[in-house]
């Protein structure tokens, strides 16, 4: 019987800007007929890493735990092997030649073809093989036939390469029971077989109102200037919306498990630290400019079993509206508790929901309330434990 866990929140941003599209305006979507402001699940799952970077500085996860995202693959490897007392140019031909064993080719400028996600185990494996079969590994023939297309010219390099070499990577490139590539799983483009599926899902934010858009107009003034002369020496608009998000994400508890390689206790670490980065953190855009440090006022962590997943963005189709008085952030959770009983009834199936509720509606009986946000993930993660 499989277990989700599925973690809801509503959070009431002031004006800001926090996540652009390719013009620097805010993102946003259609939904239920009426424009909402958006942050992408990509925005959002960087700012979950970056919280995990911040856990491993703390030191509450180990550097191992985590996963570097990276095209720098060759630099990280060769100042591993420097350290090991290999020569730097050496080292670097012999990461080169080991890496096209696998089908993963060095460009002249240094870089990798494509963003790498590799678990530090995974990195310190790779650099701990090329130093030890270091005189195996030597040059063979990496130029394709004249007309070869790319991955077939791959294929004719990796072909040359020592197989006891390529044997030994080949058991490396695991996810090195990383809590990141776990989570959000990663595609390597010349390793399908090593690709891993993500256990958690990610939706976007969205607002559970209609928004308009809004500019605000600045100046700036040249310190230095002469007092006589008057104006603005710099001036623009930076576009901008004030928004309550709803924002859904979803953690498959036994795909965690299989990703981590069965060390459950290993899962349980990184079901707590992602839903954590989920409810504290904040992206980074324009925060200089806006300081739209707001937390979510009502967060809901349901563990269900036996029954699909529930994303409750349908609770906004039709776009909330408030009266003169009437909370925004009140008005979206009553109606997100309402859609959420209603699914219940409907579709049934095991389930346990812990909230943590700042906004003062009584949540219609949805779930149990706690006091703090350590309360809301010491409950649901002993929930999913047992």
């Amino acid at each position: 019987m499989k277990t989700i866990v599925e973690i809801h929140a509503l959070q009431n941003f002031a004006p800001s800007n926090l996540n652009r599209d390719d013009t620097g305006a805010p993102k946003d979507a259609f939904f239920g007929g009426t424009r909402r402001a958006r942050i992408s699940s990509q925005c959002l799952k960087r700012a979950i890493r970056t919280h995990f970077a911040g856990l491993v500085a703390d030191q509450l996860l180990g550097c191992e735990d985590v996963a570097c995202r990276t095209k720098r693959i060759l630099d990280v490897l060769k100042a591993l092997l420097v350290e090991k007392g290999r020569d730097e140019g050496e080292a670097a031909e012999k990461v080169r030649m080991a890496l096209a064993a696998m089908e993963l080719s060095i460009k002249e400028d240094g870089k990798s073809q494509y963003l790498l996600f590799l678990g530090h185990r995974e990195i310190s494996g790779i650099a701990e093989i090329i130093d030890s079969k270091w005189d195996s590994i030597t040059p063979f023939e990496a130029s394709p036939a004249e007309g070869k297309k790319t991955g077939k010219a791959k294929k004719q390099a990796a072909s040359g390469a020592d197989p006891e070499l390529k044997k030994a990577l080949d058991k490396i490139f695991d996810g090195g029971k990383a809590l990141d590539v776990a989570l959000f799983g990663r595609m390597l483009t010349d390793m399908p077989k090593k690709n891993q599926n993500a256990a958690c899902q990610v939706a976007h934010a969205i607002s559970t109102h209609a928004v308009e858009r809004e500019f605000d107009f600045y100046t700036a003034v040249d310190d230095l200037k002469p007092e006589d002369n008057s104006g603005a020496d710099m001036m623009g608009t930076v576009e901008f919306n004030s928004a309550c998000f709803y924002r859904y994400a979803l953690v498959g508890w036994d795909s965690l498990v299989k990703n981590l390689q069965g060390d459950t206790e290993l899962a349980a670490r990184a079901l707590r630290a992602f839903l954590e980065g989920f409810v504290v953190t904040v992206p980074t855009g324009k925060q200089n400019t806006f300081a739209a440090h707001n937390p979510p006022e009502f967060v809901a962590i349901s563990l269900r079993r036996n029954t699909a997943p529930r994303n409750l963005a349908n609770a906004f189709e039709t776009p909330v509206r408030v009266k003169a008085n009437e909370s925004l952030l009140a008005k979206s959770a009553r109606k997100l508790c309402e859609k959420a009983e209603d699914l219940q009834k409907a579709y049934g199936g095991e389930e346990k929901v812990f909230v943590l509720n700042l906004v003062g509606e009584n949540g219609a009986g949805f779930g149990n309330p706690v006091e703090t946000l350590k309360d809301l993930l010491d409950k649901a993660v002993s929930a999913v434990r047992e």
